[in-house]
């Protein structure tokens, strides 16, 4: 499945909700399926983005940065190594 980075939609959370919970409760779902969400566990239906977007306010050009932003691996590297450079020149 592919990861989001949510951040922005949880600081929208918290700006709106407060919490997480109050969040869940008005989107008619239990915390631990918003947790498993959040954390890229399980992925947000279509009903609860189009929800989402009402109750959290989002506006049309915010959607895309909020709900599909990818996350990027902290894991990978750009930085070649002295055998790349010589096979390169």
């Amino acid at each position: 499945m592919k990861t989001y980075n949510y951040n922005k939609l949880k600081g929208r959370i918290r700006e709106i909700f407060g919490t997480q919970e109050k969040y869940a409760e008005s989107l008619g779902i239990s915390v631990t399926s918003i947790n498993y969400k959040l954390n890229c566990k399980v992925p947000f239906t279509q009903d609860e983005i189009s929800k989402s977007i009402e109750i959290l306010n989002i506006l049309p050009n915010e959607i895309q940065d909020i709900f599909f932003n990818s996350k990027v691996e902290n894991n990978s590297t750009n930085v070649l190594d002295k055998n790349q450079l010589k096979d390169s020149t």
